[in-house]
């Protein structure tokens, strides 16, 4: 098959790698010094079940220098689904499908707004990786990784079944979904439930599952959660609520989710994709959801605000940061705001340093006035 990779993260790079070691003809599309490892070295792939390299490896920042493709995966985040959809349209042809692999149960409702209802696939998949280095992924956990994926009314078709045989030949264990909504939902319930308890407490799961108030504010947010979907006509069934109400027992006492350490780093993060999507559509069916509203909306300041960081930084990548001075700023709680001589800045959030056009932007932001 012929297959482009939008999103050469862990997701994309880790599946978009296993097919073109396969021999499937797979473009990758990255940026920056990420598409410069992978033109200059390959895609270099560590992996608990084998590593390997792709090398050499198809990769450009340009969608219209590949062209039309049969599959195009979609390896970014829920919240770049629909900025995705429309930067994807030059691999588009007639018998073209896009297969969504974030979380959450929209991305094929906003694929086939954008793009048509018939060249969207739902999907998901399973896999812990994440970028090591420019060009390196790196799959640590010890779980299989998979991807299920189905057409959007639930019939099998060539190009699914093409698209299995292509991830099975990879050595991927894939599947086409009975419902592809069931098996979004299905996941949802984990994560969201996962998610909310990790992101509220802000400790891992060991720490949490420990404290019996909390484990069962767990089960509370489960039962939230499989009550929507059973009100939006989801054919969820209970044996998956009680196998989900299990789950925090068997993951590692140190695992914390992507959801939960992306707010705690003050980086945009899938809360309206988990947990708000839940609130959202309880609404629309008159179903409560209140213990989830709560977290939403207890969260929902810190994502707004590193959503504005986001764009101030997305600002400082521009040429504009190459005219300005390099003083160094960082936040005190005590004193707000300092300035130094050094070049970079400290994000208040997250502790991590980066250059100064965005700092001199946040320096009138004080956090105790707002």
């Amino acid at each position: 098959m012929r297959i482009a990779v939008f999103g050469t993260g862990g997701v994309g790079g880790y599946f978009g790698g296993r097919l073109a070691k396969s021999g499937q003809n797979v473009w990758f599309i990255a940026r920056g010094e990420h598409l410069k490892a992978i033109r200059g070295r390959g895609l270099r792939v560590d992996s608990i079940l084998g590593d390997f390299i792709v090398a050499p490896a198809k990769a450009t920042d340009d969608p219209n220098e590949i062209g039309e493709v049969d599959c195009v995966l979609l390896g970014v985040k829920a919240w770049q689904v629909r900025e995705a959809a429309r930067a994807v349209r030059p691999l588009i042809g007639r018998e073209t499908c896009v297969l969504p692999m974030q979380n959450g149960v929209e991305a094929p409702e906003i694929i086939a707004a954008e793009l048509g209802a018939e060249h969207a696939l739902g999907g998901l998949c399973g896999v812990i990786s994440f970028v090591a280095g420019p060009g390196h992924i790196r799959h640590t956990a010890e779980t299989e990784p998979f991807v299920t994926f189905g057409e959007l009314d639930n019939s099998r078709t060539e190009r699914t079944s093409a698209l299995l045989r292509a991830f099975q030949s990879a050595g991927v264990k894939a599947e086409v979904a009975r419902d592809i909504r069931v098996a979004l939902w299905h996941k949802l319930m984990l994560i969201a439930s996962l998610s909310s308890i990790g992101a509220i407490t802000r400790t891992p799961i060991g720490v949490w599952r420990s404290v019996p108030q909390t484990r069962a504010l767990y089960s509370a947010v489960l039962q939230e959660v499989f009550a929507v979907a059973k009100a939006s006509g989801v054919a969820v069934e209970e044996e998956h609520a009680k196998t989900v109400e299990r789950w925090p027992e068997r993951l590692d006492a140190q695992a914390t989710t992507s959801l939960q350490r992306d707010m705690a780093a003050g980086r945009p993060s899938e809360l309206e994709e988990q947990i708000g999507v839940v609130v959202r559509i309880g609404r629309s069916f008159a179903t409560q959801t209140p213990i989830l509203e709560f977290i939403y909306h207890s969260l929902l300041p810190a994502e707004r605000l590193a959503r504005r960081f986001s764009l101030l930084w997305s600002a400082a990548s521009s040429q504009l940061i190459r005219k300005l001075p390099q003083p160094n700023f960082h936040y005190s709680a005590r004193n707000g705001w300092q300035r130094h001589s050094l070049l970079h800045r400290t994000c208040p959030l997250s502790g991590v340093k980066r250059t100064c056009f965005f700092a001199l932007h946040m320096s009138a932001y004080d956090p105790k006035r707002t």
